[in-house]
């Protein structure tokens, strides 16, 4: 099978395998796992941060950054279509009792004028602006980067107004090997940043959140309520160290194999797909020969799996377990299919 769901789908390698046997290990609950302490360390200074938390999921770390930041009843803003808004099981309403506000952007980026208009003024009857979350790269519209002039806007007007910003980072290393922009830049304009380590990175589990020390003290405290103490994880831990020294670089080629993917469907003429959202590794199309799940069974009978995407619309990820060779196998399947 040439299994395009999701970059989350990565094996871990032979070498990535044996690293993790090797790694030193204690109790983290009692903050004495080193490997875990040094992963911390790194990806602090990597964003330019006082601190850094290991959480099992991007899930977790975007929904201890609310509770952080938040406190009961206040409003946060994010795009329509982000992951916060539609992936993480109403969460926000759950764990913080925080009220999602959510913007719709072109292409997953918001603009900064309409934002402005949904500050919240200081009336008792209005719930309060408190936090403004950005994703980079934006899951649903494909991979899109966000433009850094329009997160300084952003984030500069989220400033003047005390509200506090955090950037959903899940695929921030893909946003900063095509820019040229660093992680660390990215991050210096939020509060805080996530990041997961089981995307493009490949490694099997894991993410990282990261802020200022007071902030990461509190989402240290959310983390065990919220059943996310962790023992000897220095294992899964030295998977990230590993990803992060291995296979940042790398994902340069899997925004290659998404392009040449995109540009061998683009000329089918049942096929609608806007090759300029094929910013990374994510390619977002669609069809009217066939119904959605119809298609996504077609190509699952000749070896070739996909996601659903948003709405009508079909997704295709690529990622280090799949070779330029089944590249342009799958893309030559779904030519047959039309």
């Amino acid at each position: 099978m040439i299994d395009l769901r999701s970059d989350t789908v990565t094996k871990p390698s032979k070498e990535m395998l044996e690293f993790m046997t090797q790694a030193e290990v204690g109790d983290d609950v009692f903050g004495e796992d080193p490997t875990v302490i040094k992963l911390q360390k790194i990806c602090a200074e990597l964003t330019g941060k006082d601190d850094a938390l290991f959480v099992p999921t991007g899930c977790m770390a975007n929904q201890l950054a609310i509770k952080a930041h938040t406190n009961p009843g206040d409003e946060v803003i994010v795009e329509f279509n982000s992951h916060i808004m539609n992936y993480e099981t109403a969460a926000p309403a759950i764990i913080s009792r925080v009220q999602l506000l959510p913007i719709t952007g072109v292409n997953g980026i918001m603009d900064v004028s309409v934002i402005k208009k949904h500050i919240r003024p200081n009336e008792y009857y209005f719930p309060k602006t408190k936090l403004i979350s950005l994703e980079n790269t934006h899951n649903r519209a494909g991979g899109i980067i966000q433009p850094i002039e329009n997160i300084k806007a952003i984030t500069d007007l989220a400033k003047e107004n005390n509200i506090k910003t955090h950037l959903d980072g899940a695929r921030i290393f893909n946003a900063s090997v095509e820019t040229g922009i660093s992680v660390k830049e990215y991050a210096s304009y939020f509060d805080s940043i996530s990041f997961c380590f089981s995307k493009g990175l490949g490694a099997p589990i894991g993410s990282i959140l990261c802020g200022d020390s007071e902030f990461i003290k509190i989402a240290h405290k959310w983390r065990k309520i919220l059943g996310g103490g962790m023992r000897q994880v220095g294992v899964i831990a030295a998977a990230a160290l590993y990803a992060l020294k291995n296979n940042v670089q790398r994902l340069k080629e899997d925004h290659k194999k998404a392009k040449l993917f995109a540009e061998k469907i683009s000329n089918i003429k049942e096929i609608n797909i806007d090759l300029n959202t094929v910013q990374t590794n994510i390619v977002i199309f669609s069809t009217t020969k066939y119904g959605k799940q119809e298609f996504i069974q077609k190509l699952k009978e000749r070896g070739v799996l996909i996601s659903s995407g948003s709405y009508d619309y079909l997704r295709a990820v690529f990622h280090l377990d799949v070779h330029m060779c089944e590249v342009e196998e799958a893309a030559q399947i779904v030519n047959e299919l039309f």
